[in-house]
């Protein structure tokens, strides 16, 4: 396969339909190597670097040279290209409605490539080609820079349509293209990109699908956040006068707010940008969000939630250059005041999915959630939900052994049994983890060991110990217990790819495992007395001031790091 994929941007290389132009070739390529065929050559031409002089209406390729024009530069070559090519793509911006200026240019020196007579096929009328033309596909790809591409391609389609037939091209026309240049906003713009990639595989297959033409369609963001940060990037205040960059960043930032996670009180967030000596506020209400610049006399009214972070460190957290969770774990940046914010970052700053709302960017306020460790954004892109852990499945068979196995032995030991033969069942709408299944095994082989005569003074105690080593040395692992269930709460496997989440359970897991390590000594002392049936209710206690512990660590740790 041969493609010729006309660059008609002026700005070469760096336009932003170009990235879309390169991912779909790349989705080309990819379907064409895996069905085991030659890799497409693919010859780029940029226009902007080419001599090609308007036409000049002379007609001499019809009458006096026919085929050949009387202007001699590049366009010669570029008609002998687009006739030994298999797929030619045009790839172009919108420029007032229209192509910009040098491609329309180049479109206008296509006239040698028809014959001068009228075609009797044509309803409204037009010559037929020189050359056979059958076989040959074409694709247009344009961005523009308003909200929907919706509306705004008329001009476009029907050229096209006089050019190739209406159904003859493949257009992906995209709203929003400006964003294409933003890194903070690179997670929704790659997933975009991600789907012209597909729809190249299907077009080179055969033709692209109508899910991936739907996400093709769908807007990047809601045009009210789009408008937004489209007015903001211009640096330009209402006055004309050029605005501080940061001021423009934070604009931005606060564009992304989701009026829907009003909280029925004003949330005031704080940017103190340290390393320009610069503090903006981000008040988030219910009708939207508004940037303030800081008075010379201070903000009169307290923050909700404050940041401390140099603008260099929040732009690469934004970019994602740094990781925002590993850069307040080394304390490149702090939180003060209400960490409430942080924890639901991604339910106030979420509006990176355009369409398909639950779904945030890798923005400067998603980077803020991660660090938090606690987003809550809806599993991205899938339309069922996965099973969950379940600790309290984990915890039961223990708690019915060391309740039912010190009041009777023999019958407890059955009961405990019965309970890890069921627990299988028990657990077909969760996600097992290898703890469960240990903790199946265990109590299993300490009720076997009490049916088969072993004395309770010595089992009871060993089940503790055996539960206390199963926490102890999970801590060694790459994930320690906690972490598979709470991870729940908190963003599911994302949450173990974050170094404050992670630490937090890895020392809840170590303190739980030290608590069961000791509780086999005072058990075995209290099994040699008169209240040896009732050590399971006994034993109860410490873990339930222990949750209670857990509950405040898990807060209380990361708000500690947060604040440096």
């Amino acid at each position: 396969m041969r493609i010729l994929a006309i660059n008609g941007s002026p700005k070469g290389k760096q336009s932003n339909t170009w990235r879309l132009t390169s991912s779909f070739i790349e989705g080309i390529t990819v379907q064409e190597e895996s069905s085991h065929k030659q890799a497409p050559t693919v010859d780029a031409l940029s226009v902007g670097a080419l001599d090609i002089k308007p036409c000049r209406g002379c007609f001499s390729c019809w009458s006096k040279t026919p085929g050949k024009c009387c202007i001699h530069d590049d366009m010669q070559e570029i008609i002998e290209k687009i006739l030994q090519a298999d797929v030619v793509i045009w790839s172009f911006p919108l420029y007032y409605f229209g192509l910009p200026g040098p491609l329309k240019n180049l479109i206008d020196r296509q006239l040698p490539m028809a014959l001068p007579f009228m075609s009797a096929e044509a309803e409204n009328g037009g010559h037929p080609s020189r050359y056979d033309m059958s076989g040959k596909r074409t694709v247009v790809i344009s961005t523009c820079g308003f909200y929907t591409a919706k509306g705004n391609y008329s001009c476009v389609s029907d050229l096209f349509d006089r050019l190739c037939g209406k159904d003859g091209y493949t257009a992906i026309f995209c709203g929003q293209g400006e964003l294409f240049r933003v890194n903070e906003l690179a997670e929704r713009t790659n997933e975009y990109l991600s789907w012209v990639r597909k729809a190249g595989k299907e077009f080179a297959s055969s033709a692209i699908s109508e899910e991936t033409r739907g996400k093709l369609d769908q807007n990047l963001f809601p045009r009210d956040v789009f408008e937004t940060m489209a007015n903001a990037s211009w640096g330009v205040g209402k006055s004309g006068e050029k605005e501080d960059p940061s001021l423009v960043f934070t604009r931005q930032m606060a564009a992304l707010y989701r009026r829907q996670a009003w909280p029925e009180r004003d949330v005031v967030l704080d940017m103190n940008y340290t390393d320009i000596g610069k503090t903006y506020r981000i008040v988030l209400g219910e009708g939207g969000s508004h940037v303030e610049e800081e008075p010379a006399a201070g903000f009169a009214a307290d923050f909700t939630t404050k940041i401390n972070t140099p603008l260099s460190v929040w732009r690469s957290i934004a970019s994602g250059e740094v990781a925002g969770d590993e850069a307040l774990m080394r304390h490149m940046y702090s939180v003060e005041g209400d960490f409430d914010l942080m924890i639901h970052w991604d339910e106030f700053f979420g509006a990176a999915n355009a369409g398909a709302a639950g779904s945030t960017g890798n923005t400067a306020a998603g980077a803020g959630a991660d660090s938090a460790g606690n987003t809550a954004a809806a599993a991205r892109g899938k339309n069922e939900v996965e099973p969950k852990t379940n600790m309290m499945l984990l915890l039961a068979p223990w708690i019915v052994f060391w309740i039912a196995a010190s009041i009777d032995g023999f019958w407890g030991s059955l009961v405990s049994v019965a309970v890890c033969v069921l627990l299988p069942v028990l657990m077909h709408r969760t996600k097992a983890t290898l703890y469960d299944q240990i903790s199946g095994l265990g109590v299993g082989a300490c009720s076997i060991a009490l049916l088969a005569g072993a004395p309770p003074v010595l089992v009871i105690p060993a089940s503790y110990l055996l539960f206390g080593l199963m926490w102890t040395l999970s801590c060694f692992a790459k994930v320690p217990l906690t972490a598979h269930y709470s991870k729940n709460n908190y963003n599911g496997d994302a949450a173990l790819r974050n170094p404050i989440f992670m630490r937090t359970n890895r020392i809840l897991t170590a303190a739980w495992g030290i608590l069961y390590l000791v509780t086999p000594i005072w058990t075995y002392l209290i099994m040699q007395t008169d209240a040896a049936s009732f050590v399971g209710a006994i034993n109860s206690v410490l873990p339930a001031l222990m949750g209670v512990f857990t509950a405040w660590f898990q807060k209380w740790y990361p708000r500690h790091i947060a604040r440096g």
